[in-house]
């Protein structure tokens, strides 16, 4: 008897079946997306204060941090942003240290997620280079942010560990933790105002 397939998909609560190997885009709703970033911790969960700091609110700091570095970017990059770590709804957020040890693997799944969510949205599979850099350079900053305000890092250490180019901007940033709840609801808040500035459909 051949052995049977391993089951490669998780029932949303929306009641989508969402296939993590070949994920398509009928299958992804936001309010998945915005339930599950506000209820994966970032940095492991290994932050200060009684609530997490979530992925959801991390995906809000970038988008902001995004606008004030380039503002005048397009808002679909600006939805791109607020949606850079939009697959970890359901694969997690793992630190760099675990990433590198999955391998390749870990980078692909991510990848297709990250496609199918783009085409849900009206956004292209792979956006170009240049905006990611744009969005990688707000990531850098709310990681150094994050680092020290809320992780446990000391300055010193984050500095070498999360370099930056221009430290002006840190000085007005402040991150403040909320109960998933109300993350959730803001990051759902951000996504439908963007959508609707580009004509998108949710």
């Amino acid at each position: 008897m051949a052995p049977r397939p391993r089951r490669a998909w998780q029932r949303m609560l929306s009641g989508r079946r969402l296939d993590l190997l070949d994920p398509t885009p009928v299958d992804i709703e936001i309010t998945d997306i915005a339930h599950g970033l506000a209820f994966v911790a970032r940095w492991n969960g290994q932050t200060i204060g009684d609530w997490p700091y979530s992925v959801a609110e991390h995906s809000l700091l970038v988008e902001d941090i995004l606008v004030r570095l380039y503002p005048g970017i397009e808002t679909r990059w600006r939805l791109a942003a607020l949606l850079h770590d939009a697959p970890e709804y359901v694969i997690g957020d793992m630190i760099s240290p675990v990433k590198a040890a999955l391998g390749a693997e870990y980078g692909r799944m991510d990848e297709r997620l990250t496609a199918a969510i783009h085409r849900r949205f009206g956004l292209p599979a792979t956006i170009p280079s240049s905006i990611k850099v744009k969005i990688k350079a707000a990531d850098r900053i709310s990681a150094r942010l994050e680092a020290v305000q809320i992780a446990g890092f000391s300055l010193a250490e984050a500095k070498r560990l999360f370099p930056l180019q221009n430290e002006t901007i840190l000085s007005v940033l402040h991150i403040q933790l909320r109960p998933p709840a109300e993350v959730r609801e803001a990051f759902l808040e951000r996504f439908r105002m963007l959508n609707e500035a580009q004509g998108g459909a949710a």
